[in-house]
């Protein structure tokens, strides 16, 4: 039985990141502003995690509004994969 967050994973690469928010306001279950004035993801539990690249599941009720932030990030710094194999669906690299 799968949870409801391993189907898809979501990154920020900070190095790429404008700070400009829309991630947050889409989506501010999964994405969050630090200190440093950039945006990072969270895991389920709401813990920001800092690591560079770490990943955190996609929650199923999220799914088209983390997608549309990829999609719509001017700093094209949003990273969407499948956990399976870590095809891009969304962001840089995604078809």
């Amino acid at each position: 039985m799968s949870s409801d967050t391993d189907e898809l994973q979501v990154w920020i690469d900070q190095d790429l990141c404008t700070g400009d928010g829309l991630c947050v306001q889409y989506a501010p279950e999964v994405f969050e502003f630090d200190i440093d004035g950039l945006a990072y993801v969270k895991d389920d539990a709401g813990e920001l995690l800092q690591n560079p690249g770490v990943r955190t599941g996609v929650p199923r009720h999220l799914l088209l509004e983390v997608i549309d932030s990829a999609k719509e990030c001017p700093g094209d710094c949003i990273h969407v994969v499948r956990a399976a194999d870590g095809v891009a669906v969304a962001g840089p690299g995604a078809e």
